[in-house]
């Protein structure tokens, strides 16, 4: 089962809800964590689109990357472009990916799109894993 880590800049909305999305479809594929380069809060907005996506996320909190150990992990997909930040160890695993996804924390009114584009991606992401 591939170990998978998705990590953005805060770890308060894309990546949150990338980990709901992974859990959610990826249960028995994969293992899933999200980190942030610093640890925040989950935004009320991930939570309430991702509720009307059907996926509670309510129970997930913002993690820190420095938390983890890069070994623990065989994917690593950043969501923000913030892997050019991200320490070399990380960038090496089996796979590493850098979506680049628009930050909804900026333009709350867009966090259902970025939710389907995430759900989108994660899908994709565990049919090739």
């Amino acid at each position: 089962m591939k170990r998978v880590m998705f990590v953005c800049k805060k770890n308060s909305a894309r990546s949150q809800m990338a980990e709901g999305f992974a859990k959610h479809l990826g249960t028995g594929k994969i293992e899933v964590t999200s980190s942030g380069l610093e640890a925040s809060t989950v935004r009320p907005e991930a939570i309430s689109t991702m509720k009307d996506a059907g996926i509670d996320i309510t129970s997930q909190t913002s993690k820190a990357l420095n938390e983890f150990n890069a070994e623990d992990f065989d994917v690593v997909i950043s969501l923000c472009g913030c892997g050019v930040n991200l320490p070399p160890e990380w960038l090496q695993r089996e796979v590493f990916q850098d979506w680049q996804l628009d930050d909804p924390a900026e333009q709350p009114e867009i966090f259902p799109r970025v939710r389907e584009e995430v759900r989108e991606r994660v899908t994709k992401l565990i049919e090739s894993v």
